[in-house]
C-alpha cells in the first residue's frame, strides 16, 4: 500500500500522542514493505522533503505556533488546512497514494483532505482520538457553538472512521456515522522500551503522570494520599507533569499534613525517565474524568504498576485496564479507600503486564493495516 498521513505536526520534531501514533504505526508499516508519506508542517531542518526512518516527510506549510495561550490555535489549523489542500490535490491527481489517513483534531485539515480526495478513488480514513461534545463549553465558552458545529460537520463528512476506544466510537456515532461502520484501533505502547527503561535514583510508591489540568483531578489524589499517608509511614507520592493547575496544586500541597512525602517533578524531557518512574512505582493513580483512551494506564500496566483510575462516563479507563487495575469514583473518600488497600498489598485479578500486551505497537500496527486494506477494497 501507498499510505499518506496528514498531520500538521510530525513526530519526533513535535511530541504528542496523535503524531506519535502515526510515527509508530508508520514505521512498522514501512518495515512491512508499505510506502508511507506524512504531510505536515516544516518543523525539521533541511529541505521540504526528507526521509526519516524509512518514511517520506513532506512539508506543505511552514513551522507555526500550535497554541494561543492554553488553547490550540484555530487560525493555525485553518492555515495548515488551506496550505495543504493544493499539494494533496496535486499528488492525488497523479495517483501517488492508495489511501489517505488524517487525525481528527484539529478538524480543518480533515475537511481539506476530504476535499483533496474528491473525484478520485482514494479512500479517506480518519482517526478520532476524542469527541468533545459538551466539553466545548468549558474549552471555548461563548464560542462553544462554533466548536460543536465544526465537530459535527467533520463527523458527517464521508469517511472511513477509526476510533481509539469504544467510548470514542460510541460518541462519534451519536453525532455522525453509524456505529457499525466505526473501527476501533487503540493507541499503543512499546512494551520492550517500558520494561527496559532505566530506574530513577529515587522512586515513589504512588505516581501520577499527565498534564496538570482540572479534569485530571490531581487535587483529589493529593487529598486522598494525605489521608492514608499517616497509616503508611514510608509511602511517597510523585507528580510528573506541568500545566495551568500546577501553582494551585502546589499551594494545596503546602497545606497538607504530609507535604514532606509529596514531590512535584514537573515535566520530564526524556520519555524514558517517565517510564523509569513507572517501573519504580507500586501504584499509578489518575482519577481523571476525561480520557479518550488513557495511554498512561497502558504504560503503567506494562511497567507492572497497579493502576487506580476513575470510573466515569467520559473516561475510557475501564476499557483500557479491565480487571487489571481498580476503578474508583473520582472523589477523595473512594480514592482514599482504594489507595489504602493497594498499599497494603492488594493486587488486581488480572496481571497488569499481561493486559498491557494487547496495546503493543506491533499489534496495533497490524490492526491499522487491516483497516486500511479493507478501506481500499471497499472503495474499489
Amino acid at each position: 500500500m501507498r499510505i499518506a498521513y496528514v498531520s500538521n505536526v510530525i513526530y519526533p520534531f513535535v511530541t504528542g500522542g496523535a503524531e506519535k501514533r502515526i510515527h509508530e504505526i508508520g514505521t512498522r508499516l514501512t518495515n512491512q514493505g508499505h510506502d508511507v508519506t506524512i504531510y505536515g508542517r516544516h518543523y525539521w531542518d533541511g529541505p521540504d522533503e526528507i526521509t526519516h526512518e524509512g518514511m517520506t516527510l513532506r512539508a506543505v506549510a511552514p513551522e507555526a505556533d500550535l497554541h494561543n495561550g492554553d488553547r490550540r490555535s484555530i487560525t493555525e489549523a485553518i492555515d495548515f488546512a488551506v496550505r495543504a489542500l493544493p499539494s494533496l490535490r496535486r499528488r492525488l491527481r497523479r495517483d501517488e497514494h492508495d489511501i489517505m489517513v488524517a487525525s481528527v483534531f484539529p478538524y480543518f485539515p480533515v475537511i481539506s483532505t476530504k476535499l483533496a480526495t474528491l473525484r478520485t478513488d482514494t479512500p479517506f480514513v480518519t482517526t478520532w482520538h476524542e469527541v468533545w461534545g459538551n466539553y466545548w463549553e468549558e474549552y471555548l465558552g461563548h464560542l462553544a457553538p462554533f466548536g460543536k458545529l465544526t465537530e459535527h460537520v467533520t463527523a458527517r463528512t464521508p469517511q472511513y472512521p477509526v476510533a481509539i476506544s469504544s467510548i470514542t466510537a460510541d460518541r462519534l456515532a451519536a453525532i455522525g456515522p453509524a456505529r457499525e461502520t466505526i473501527e476501533v484501533v487503540p493507541n499503543g505502547i512499546d512494551i520492550k522500551q517500558i520494561r527496559s527503561a532505566p530506574l530513577p535514583e529515587q522512586g515513589y510508591d504512588v505516581l501520577f503522570a499527565g498534564r496538570l489540568i482540572e479534569h485530571k483531578n490531581v487535587d483529589v489524589l493529593l487529598e486522598a494520599f494525605d489521608e492514608i499517608a499517616g497509616d503508611h509511614n514510608n509511602a511517597t507520592l510523585g507528580i510528573i507533569g506541568d500545566g495551568p493547575e500546577r501553582e494551585r496544586l502546589e499551594r494545596k500541597e503546602e497545606s497538607l499534613t504530609h507535604t514532606d512525602r509529596i514531590e512535584f517533578l514537573g515535566f520530564l524531557d526524556d520519555y524514558e525517565d517517565v517510564l523509569g518512574h513507572m517501573r519504580a512505582a507500586d501504584i499509578f493513580a489518575s482519577p481523571s474524568t476525561r480520557e479518550g483512551f488513557g495511554i498512561t494506564f497502558a504504560e503503567a500496566m506494562a511497567a507492572d504498576c497497579t493502576v487506580i483510575a476513575a470510573n466515569h462516563p467520559d473516561s475510557a479507563a475501564d476499557e483500557v485496564i479491565g480487571d487489571a487495575g481498580f476503578l474508583v469514583n473520582p472523589a477523595v473518600e473512594s480514592l482514599t479507600d482504594t489507595l489504602d488497600v493497594v498499599l497494603r498489598g492488594k493486587r488486581p485479578p488480572t496481571n497488569p503486564v499481561e493486559r498491557a500486551q494487547r496495546y503493543d505497537w506491533d499489534t496495533v500496527a497490524d490492526q491499522a493495516e487491516t483497516v486500511y486494506q479493507q478501506a481500499i477494497e471497499h472503495s474499489c
